[in-house]
């Protein structure tokens, strides 16, 4: 952290609260929408990603940590996908 580094204000909590409500909302509105059928799985993913940096950046202080902290917590998010790939790959799961 640095000197110059301001805390967020209770204000900003809320509104990034507001803004996973939001998106929370949007996520159940597409599920009835469809003609998004094609698109609502990579739509789905999106807004889960969003809403998933939002927390771990804001709610987790993430965002205001070290950059190695960061780093070491992105590289956890990153390859904990690709190590479940792997295992269902080696037993088979995926291939069909």
């Amino acid at each position: 952290m640095t000197a110059s580094h301001t805390h967020p204000r209770p204000r900003d909590y809320w509104m990034i609260g507001g803004l996973l409500a939001v998106i929370t909302a949007a996520e159940v509105a597409v599920t009835y929408l469809d003609f998004l059928d094609g698109v609502l799985a990579p739509l789905l993913l999106t807004m889960a990603v969003v809403k998933f940096a939002l927390v771990v950046g804001w709610y987790m202080h993430l965002r205001f940590d070290r950059p190695i902290y960061r780093n070491l917590f992105l590289l956890g998010a990153f390859a904990a996908p690709l190590l479940l790939g792997a295992v269902l790959f080696t037993f088979g799961v995926l291939i069909g």
